[in-house]
């Protein structure tokens, strides 16, 4: 660059500069005073926007006892007050990134002139950025436009107009805030990379200590980053990083801060920070743990889904969400799933749900799976809500025969102990299907055949004096056929689900997915309560009552709470209160609470579902095995081809559910040959509902019931559901 044209340069730059700082300062009339008041407005809304808009900080998960589960966060920041700037950190940073930091008004002329003369004449390009417009900087970066690139480029443009407007900012800011509130801001909103954004954070992420506990060279090391986080890396670029430490060290010496002969020690030390990485929490579920990690995954969905939160004030709101998850009872479930199925066994996952009936609320205690929660799948993980999701696309088998009843009490077409019949097999007259099985009789219509059923056991010696009680407990499949046909569609069994629990279930598709009005097959493009439902002249999908839709079962234990709480239907909650950053309670959005059936047919099903633990019934092997006691409600259920099956179950005090299914992918049946030995092989699998899923319930309900709750009998039945006196 020539002389004269440098000259030129510099003189055009300081006659800017004081352009800009009349501008600043003392805006002029006519189209200047346009100008400025334009100006002026779009510094008063960035100003609005620094006062207005929160830094992200960690969302904390609790237990039911308030004990932190896991952190959910986008931005890990632990903020800190001004009294929690110790005098090394103060000092390290005000060194190296604004020497006159205390003496200056938020824009630092001298060091403008500085750079200008500097960069006009060719020489290395200095910034002139005080602390104070860096922290306006960085606060529009990593706050206000922290979801926007384009808000982000602007806020880092290197223009005449950013700098006047980051300047004014500053200035403004210096007439409202302390010194030390406008360095404690700064401290919290900066990154220090990998997520880690504030001292408070970055001293426990890289020291595992206190932002008041920082040593001078830890200080140091801490302070040299905010330059350039990625490049002075300690753990990917030690030598830079030590460099850059050491060169702060000596900042702090210019600046008298710091006697040379400790900086020499200092500089001696070893960088100090945490082995391989920086200690910091998971940013979401995983942090939870393996046993956790599927209630915290339910907590975030349910808030996303039914709360009415974004995902967004999720991880950047600081919430501190207690939930309802009991952690023994947690461990108690998830060591019982484990002990039926390994979590390692390919292809068959095994759950476990337990919800508190009640009138008010129904509260999510335990969700658990045989797999671990997490992202490796060769250590048996899954990220998948096995438990809570609409999973299992094996169905329920026979479980759904609680709806058929349910319906069937509705309409008054028989009670609990009306007489029922249970023939070996059964045609119905009302549904149909095309030939398979034993479906031969023809409707009349091309193709058609009436729909028929057989059973899996030999009911002959209890077909005498069986009651709709007796059909619940031995669960032949007629018996419920039969019941359907009275009821003339599958529409009030499929109501019956809604009404009860089965509510996202229903809503999904038959491929357990969300509904797509565009896809191609029907399947995909209705929900299970269109497709298995009345349609035009159809009366629906027999098979309906045998359960072989996808389901929750989260929602199926819900069914159980809904019938012990008296009918009364409640969203199965994994919320026990939410509070935000400044601990003032936070409303969430939940479906209320309501009367889904009568009262007195909620207490006739629960006692017409009280034989199943039984001599007869189907689950009475898993039940005396480990000498289970107590009053409950109970019903099994397997699918076709035995690629699953379940148990739905409950006490007054503590109900739920325990599904076996086939998970992705595998071949055949699932074969259980006792508690560890359950597989996917190949044909006809063995599993059954009273096998692995109603050991799984028993098995942690055993320990759970006995610890804490006394013995609750059922409630009486209403005669008017009754049917007449036991036979």
């Amino acid at each position: 660059m020539r002389k004269a044209d440098g000259l030129f340069k510099l003189i055009g730059l300081c006659l800017l500069a004081g352009v800009l700082v009349a501008g600043m300062l003392f805006p002029v009339v006519g189209a200047a005073g346009v100008m400025s008041n334009q100006a002026s407005e779009t510094v008063e809304k960035t100003s609005s926007d620094l006062a207005d808009i929160p830094p992200p900080l960690v969302t904390t998960v609790t237990d039911n006892t308030g004990k932190p589960i896991a952190t959910l966060y986008n931005q890990y920041r632990l903020p800190i007050n001004e009294n929690q700037v110790n005098e090394a950190m103060k000092w390290a940073l005000v060194s190296v990134e604004d020497k006159r930091f205390y003496e200056h008004h938020g824009v630092d002329w001298q060091g403008t002139l500085r750079a200008a003369v500097s960069n006009s004449t060719g020489a290395d390009t200095q910034g002139a950025s005080t602390l104070t417009q860096q922290y306006v900087k960085n606060y529009l970066i990593n706050v206000v436009y922290r979801t926007d690139q384009v808000g982000q480029k602007k806020a880092q443009e290197q223009s005449i107009a950013r700098k006047l407007k980051e300047a004014r900012i500053a200035i403004q800011l210096e007439t409202k805030l302390t010194k030390q509130q406008i360095l404690a801001g700064y401290l919290n909103i900066v990154e220090f990379s990998r997520q880690i954004f504030g001292i408070g954070a970055a001293a426990h992420a890289y020291f595992d200590t206190t932002p008041e506990k920082l040593t001078v060279p830890q200080a140091a090391l801490l302070a040299g980053l905010v330059n350039n986080p990625i490049n002075n890396d300690p753990w990917n670029h030690p030598d830079k990083a030590t460099a850059r430490r050491n060169l702060v060290l000596d900042r702090m010496v210019d600046n008298k801060k710091l006697a040379k002969a400790d900086a020499d020690r200092f500089k001696a030390e070893p960088l100090g920070v945490v082995p391989d990485s920086p200690k910091k929490p998971p940013a979401n579920c995983i942090g939870a743990g393996p046993e956790a990690g599927f209630f915290c995954q339910y907590v975030e969905d349910y808030l996303l889904k039914a709360g009415g939160m974004t995902k967004d004030q999720l991880y950047t709101g600081g919430y501190t969400i207690k939930s309802t998850l009991d952690e023994r009872a947690n461990h108690e479930a998830k060591v019982s799933a484990e002990a039926q199925v390994k979590k390692t066994q390919q292809y068959v996952a095994n759950t476990l749900s337990l919800v508190k009936p009640g009138k008010d609320r129904h509260e999510v205690v335990a969700l658990a799976a045989n797999r671990d929660y997490g992202q490796n799948q060769d250590e048996g993980q899954t990220t998948y809500a096995l438990p809570a999701g609409v999973y299992n696309t094996g169905g329920a088998g026979s479980t759904y025969k609680i709806f058929t009843s349910a319906a069937v009490l509705d309409k008054g077409l028989a009670g609990i102990y009306s007489p029922v019949d249970l023939p070996e097999t059964y045609t119905s007259r009302v549904f149909t299907t095309e030939k398979g099985g034993c479906s031969t009789t023809p409707t009349g219509k091309p193709r058609t055949y009436w729909y028929c059923v057989g059973n899996a056991a030999d009911y002959s010696k209890t077909a005498a004096n069986a009651t709709l009680q007796t059909a619940l407990a031995t669960s032949p499949n007629t018996t419920f056929v039969e019941l359907e046909d009275r009821l003339g569609s599958t529409g009030p069994a499929i109501d019956m689900a809604k009404r009860l629990g089965m509510r996202e279930t229903m809503a999904s598709n038959i491929g357990g997915g969300p509904v797509d009005p565009k896809a191609e097959r029907e399947e995909k493009r209705l929900s299970q309560a269109e497709f298995y439902g009345p349609r035009g002249n159809s009366p629906g999908l027999g098979a309906f009552t045998l359960g072989f839709s996808p389901l929750s079962g989260l929602e199926l234990g819900n069914v159980a709470a809904t019938i012990l709480s008296g009918g009364v239907w409640c969203p199965p909650t994994p919320i026990a209160g939410v509070t935000d950053r400044n601990g003032n309670p936070v409303p969430v959005k939940e479906a209320p609470c309501e009367q889904a059936v009568p009262e007195g047919l909620a207490n006739t099903l629960a006692v017409g579902m009280s034989k199943d633990d039984q001599p007869g019934g189907t689950s009475f092997q898993a039940a005396s095995a480990v000498g289970w006691d107590r009053p409950m409600i109970g019903k099994t259920g397997t699918t076709q081809g035995n690629v699953s099956a379940t148990f739905v179950g409950g006490t007054p005090q503590l109900a739920g559910a325990a599904m076996t299914f086939k998970f992705g992918g595998g071949q055949g049946g699932i074969c259980d040959a006792g508690p560890g030995n359950v597989r996917v092989c190949l044909g006809g699998g063995n599993i059954f509902g009273g096998k692995a899923p109603a050991r799984t319930w028993f098995g942690a309900m055993k320990n759970i019931m006995d610890a804490s709750q006394p013995r609750m009998e059922l409630p009486a039945p209403d005669p008017k559901y009754t049917g007449g006196g036991p036979r």
